[in-house]
């Protein structure tokens, strides 16, 4: 199948929607599509986005600048995509995250319409312009409270064919080179992998490196502002920060710690704070965890519960208790097999529900071009009863 993958945002990037999309074109391209992406430019950095982002495949991608950020701006970058797709051979899926392109191209073919938030940037009306769109073919979603809010803020279209798709990773490599870490040798290694934005937890990280001393906390990830930020209010020497890695680098790091934090707060703010995700965050770096076979401390928020399960995958504890989190520490680093069984539970479910191919089958499931005619439309489709409200992608993917 031939998919055009239009993306709002820059390739490459040091924001997780560019490690996202180019997992999902891999994935696509691996399972068989055709792919091409539309991005925008990277202004992060000139490296080869294939090796930045350590993609096994070189499908297409190209870029396409908007005159401003504007919604003018938008809507005429939307209109330039328009003309490469129309002057190639039109594609048999369009499959987006960026609303503004696809109201401008959602006509020329069926189109999946991936959300992983609700957008309060948009003009009224306009998404519920694309959701009621005769072409739309599926809508998808990271976790179940994004799916059951999005719903719930279009309660006049009826059951959306919305399918739950969590946030993935990809298996390691059966050998990685590891990279050298600061420290102790002979301390424990507590690890961080992400952004440092606010309500990532970062402060209760800072907390814990004072509260256990004898450990070592690594913190990879970050911009040089957010970094600095963070290390002025950080006075412990066992604290260790690593800035920002091409994504291609970090499965350097997954096998040197002992424990890895997801210490998300209830809040959780983008770049810059211009949005708050809290209620519907599916952390990447969660799956790269439990795909590296880690035990896994992480706060219990309902939105991590719908992957993590208290002392089955990981240990949960509340996001603002920071004893509990040097407690569930202690424990893990005194215990090796509780720390080896919980990990290896994480890695059992990350094969079997959390990688990026399997997630690309199934947010394509019975999307395929039948002779050519092209995909069914919406009311081909094997839609949800209403006394299942919501059409999960992968039921097993979703639960504990």
């Amino acid at each position: 199948m031939r998919i055009a993958y239009l993306h709002g945002g820059s390739i490459p990037s040091f924001f997780a929607n560019g490690v996202h999309v180019m997992r999902m074109c891999d994935a696509f391209t691996d399972a068989g599509h055709d792919v091409t992406l539309y991005s925008l430019p990277g202004t992060y950095t000139d490296q080869d986005p294939y090796t930045y982002y350590g993609v096994r495949h070189r499908f297409p991608i190209r870029l396409v600048p908007a005159p401003d950020y504007t919604q003018d701006g938008y809507r005429r970058r939307g209109q330039d995509i328009r003309d490469l797709l129309t002057g190639d051979a039109v594609p048999d899926l369009l499959y987006s995250r960026d609303p503004h392109t696809l109201a401008v191209t959602a006509d020329l073919a069926p189109f999946v319409y991936e959300v992983h938030q609700l957008r309060r940037d948009l003009p009224a009306g306009f998404e519920r312009a694309l959701l009621s769109h005769p072409r739309l073919a599926r809508i998808v979603v990271v976790t179940r409270a994004l799916a059951h809010d999005l719903q719930a803020a279009y309660p006049e279209l009826g059951t959306l064919p919305i399918h739950v798709a969590p946030d993935c990773a990809d298996p390691p490599a059966a050998a990685t080179a590891t990279a050298p870490l600061p420290g102790r040798p002979d301390a424990p290694t507590i690890g961080y992998v992400g952004h440092l934005y606010d309500g990532r937890g970062i402060d209760l990280i800072i907390d814990l490196a004072g509260r256990l001393p004898a450990f070592d906390f690594h913190l990879v990830g970050g911009t040089t502002e957010d970094q600095a930020r963070w290390q002025e209010s950080c006075p412990h020497p066992n604290l260790y920060f690593h800035g920002h890695q091409p994504p291609s680098e970090l499965h350097r790091y997954f096998p040197l710690f002992d424990v890895v934090l997801a210490p998300h707060q209830p809040k959780v703010y983008t770049w810059g704070r211009i949005d708050e995700i809290g209620r519907w965050t599916s952390p990447m770096k969660l799956f790269e965890y439990m795909a590296h076979g880690r035990a896994i401390v992480a706060s219990d928020l309902p939105v991590l519960r719908e992957v993590l399960q208290d002392r089955v995958n990981c240990l949960l504890r509340p996001s603002d208790a920071p004893q509990a989190w040097a407690d569930a520490l202690t424990e893990l680093i005194a215990d090796p097999l509780l720390r080896a069984s919980l990990g290896e539970e994480a890695r059992r479910q990350f094969l079997q529900h959390y990688t990026w191919r399997r997630r690309a089958d199934l947010v394509l499931a019975d999307l395929a071009p039948r002779g050519t005619g092209g995909l069914g439309t919406p009311a081909t489709r094997k839609a949800p009863t209403p006394a299942e409200g919501l059409h999960t992608a992968d039921t097993a993917a979703v639960n504990d």
